[in-house]
């Protein structure tokens, strides 16, 4: 049983689709998703500093495209399909919920709307690995666990008055690390952003998943193109349930995993939250072989 999972916001890192420009027609793909998303692609892919890429309008078109690049570059059909946060976009494209083009257009307004939410206040977000009475030490500052991750691993999100008074009163044992993304996502300061992808996704027409496709939600599969296109909305402002989507995973009997570009962060996970399950990173097409051999 085979999972392919795209990774989420806070992935990128500069340059990471510069060793994927030499694979035939990889850049002439992404030259044309440029004219969708309405940026360019390449350039932010390659040449843009590491606080370009951080801008949300930026870095959701950016992970969305390199996912499915990547996933067109390694031509596997999989069993499973989930993705972690901006993921699921990418996710719902792999499993034909939406075309790559509807895909692109939706992550295009998704950045643009959580942009503009998270320029209403100064928020931000905090990993949080290991430590004891995590979740009620985030509730007594006031945060919301905006992902819960598995693996000994939730990411606080709140406003940067919170998170500061966090870091000066951590939970016991905990190592904590800055996120380098542009606000609190999938938390209450999200909420602007939900309304205007209510509308963005009005008229869209999705189909139903045509393989097994999970949910941040609650980890679950959604059999319905159009209810998991309205919990994409709503994750916006609702905490991601990774480590749900993993105990699927594992219920559903997946021994493999492939994540694809920016890998590293969900294979990270399961190495810790799915013990036993081969998994392979894409990170430079020289994992292409690798991943291949995964998956057959």
């Amino acid at each position: 049983m085979l999972v392919i999972v795209a990774p989420g916001q806070g992935a990128q890192t500069p340059g990471f689709l510069s060793p994927w420009l030499d694979l035939p027609g990889f850049a002439d793909r992404l030259r044309a998703w440029s004219d969708i998303v309405e940026l360019d692609l390449i350039a932010y892919g390659t040449t843009a500093g590491a606080e370009e890429i951080r801008d949300t309008a930026v870095a959701q078109p950016l992970l969305v495209a390199a996912a499915l690049a990547s996933a067109e570059a390694l031509g596997v059909t999989p069993d499973v399909v989930a993705g972690h946060s901006v993921g699921e976009l990418a996710a719902a494209a792999l499993a034909g919920v939406l075309t790559t083009e509807e895909a692109l257009a939706l992550v295009r307004e998704r950045g643009r709307a959580m942009a503009r939410a998270a320029a209403i206040t100064e928020t931000g977000m905090t990993a949080v690995l290991g430590g004891v009475d995590v979740l009620e030490s985030i509730d007594k500052h006031g945060l919301t666990p905006a992902n819960i991750n598995g693996a000994g691993q939730i990411v606080a999100g709140g406003t940067l008055a919170q998170l500061a008074a966090f870091k000066a009163e951590p939970p016991a044992r905990a190592r904590l690390i800055p996120l380098s993304v542009a606000g609190a996502f999938h938390t209450e300061h999200m909420a602007p952003a939900v309304t205007e992808l209510r509308q963005a996704t009005a008229n869209l027409k999705p189909a139903d998943p045509d393989v097994k496709l999970l949910s941040n939600k609650d980890g679950q599969v959604v059999a319905g193109g159009a209810e998991f296109v309205a919990r994409l909305v709503d994750q916006v402002s609702n905490p991601v349930r990774w480590d749900l989507c993993m105990e699927t995973m594992a219920s559903l009997g997946v021994d493999r995993m492939i994540e694809l570009v920016p890998g590293g962060t969900l294979t990270g996970l399961a190495r810790r939250g799915l013990p036993g399950v081969r998994t392979v990173a894409l990170k430079t097409p020289d994992d292409l072989e690798a991943a291949k051999e995964l998956a057959q």
